[in-house]
């Protein structure tokens, strides 16, 4: 399993040579984003469909 810094050098490497620091940042952001996500699943913190539109009804 790689660690974050890893996973931030892979991903980095796959940017073009000419992304600026708002690419390479937004990329980083989705990448952290995802990872708590999967995180979130894992443990089971998660929203059951009907409880999901209720929240966005909310809004």
């Amino acid at each position: 399993m790689l660690t974050a810094k890893q996973k931030a050098i892979k991903t980095i490497d796959q940017l073009p040579d000419d992304a600026d620091m708002d690419e390479i940042m937004y990329r980083l952001y989705v990448l952290d984003k995802a990872r708590k996500g999967q995180e979130a699943v894992a443990q089971g913190n998660t929203l059951a469909n009907e409880a999901f539109k209720r929240a966005i009804d909310a809004w």
